[in-house]
């Protein structure tokens, strides 16, 4: 038996299937995945996101410490409530983790890593203190949800506690509020707008069941992973590990290599990668024959291997199968990938496939 969030009993109660996921007992699905997708794109649901960590950094030297330990820059964060996403880098050049940062105020930031991984990054983080006046407080004591879609944002505000109701519908993207140990940030994981909110354990199971009264799908894991597929969003373990750095798997973007004097860790590998060249690309494939794209796929141009799908699936947005994919640089447009066997013909995209509902991409 892994690991249950304070849900577990709404879980059971709406007949959700139960999965182990990253140490934890998790819902995949409350009846339909498929439905669950449609909601997020079209109208609104919820997720238990609950056996997720937040990790409260704070003291004198906390941005000191958060500059070294992510790849990206802190220092951006200038307003209270705006929020980076980052990898935390090995010395390699490996990611660790991928995280949301959020700078709450002088000396206060909260990091949001993935469940799997939450005890390896808890260690690691305290690892890297090395004598610096910085605290780090994992809060076990915190749920959160994320509520995503369309009109995710209307419905989830007018249940927020009245405090919170007008700052969390003036939030840009990236940015988050807090009152008391509430925290709304409008983040996340699925290609639509929304809300993740952070709230005390002990209140989570009355916003859960007010956001249902309201109409307002439960969504589980199942949906989730397809919903960041269409939206291009990188999986940990799949999509980019402690062996394949950002570099590699589209988050070039994300690390900051200006001002050249900082040092964060695993800088100087990621400079010798960039030196070296020959980096592999990360791209989007889409399937034009039949079959459903899986990871781990050999990809193939002229009958040879180029390359492998990292993340792969069924858009039920767009109907067809898709994938990301790391592979030889410049390699075109198009190539197959070995399904069963078979050299199935795809074609190469530039992720997002879907975004706020639409497709990003063309289907011809």
């Amino acid at each position: 038996m892994g690991s249950r969030t304070p849900l577990f009993s709404e879980h059971e109660r709406l007949g959700a299937r139960l999965v182990p996921f990253g140490g934890w007992d998790m819902p995949l699905h409350y009846g339909s995945q498929l439905d669950e997708h449609h909601a997020v794109r079209q109208q609104a649901g919820v997720f238990d996101v609950s056996h997720m960590r937040p990790i409260d950094i704070q003291g004198a030297d906390a941005l000191v410490f958060l500059r070294r330990l992510l790849a990206n820059d802190v220092a951006k964060l200038k307003q209270p409530g705006k929020a980076l996403y980052s990898c935390m880098l090995n010395a390699d050049g490996g990611v660790i983790d991928d995280l949301i940062c959020y700078y709450l105020g002088p000396n206060r930031y909260r990091a949001v890593v993935n469940a799997a991984t939450a005890d390896k990054d808890l260690a690691w983080m305290q690892a890297c203190i090395q004598g610096a006046a910085v605290g780090i407080n994992s809060r076990d004591d915190l749920a959160m949800l994320a509520v995503q879609g369309p009109q995710a944002r209307a419905e989830a505000a007018a249940l927020l506690p009245e405090a919170l109701r007008a700052p969390a519908l003036a939030l840009r993207p990236f940015f988050a509020t807090e009152q008391g140990d509430w925290l709304v940030g409008r983040t996340g994981y699925t290609g639509e707008d929304g809300f993740e909110i952070l709230l005390p354990a002990t209140e989570v199971v009355d916003l859960w069941q007010a956001l249902i009264a309201a109409g307002v799908t439960p969504c589980g894991l199942g949906a989730r992973d397809t919903l960041r597929l269409e939206a291009g969003m990188n999986l940990y373990g799949q999509d980019m590990t402690e062996e394949i750095g950002p570099l590699e798997s589209g988050l070039g973007w994300t690390v900051a290599f200006e001002p050249p004097g900082r040092d964060f860790i695993g800088r100087a590998a990621l400079e010798a990668q960039r030196s070296r060249g020959g980096l592999r690309d990360f791209v989007g494939l889409l399937l034009i024959g039949r079959g459903v794209l899986r990871s781990h796929q050999p990809v193939l141009v002229d009958g040879q291997p180029v390359g492998e799908v990292t993340s792969g699936g069924f858009s039920p947005t767009l109907q067809r199968s898709i994938a990301l994919a790391r592979v030889q640089p410049g390699m075109g447009d198009s190539c197959a990938v070995e399904i069963r066997g078979k050299a199935v013909p795809a074609r190469v995209v530039k992720p997002p496939f879907v975004r706020h509902g639409k497709a990003r991409i063309a289907l011809g």
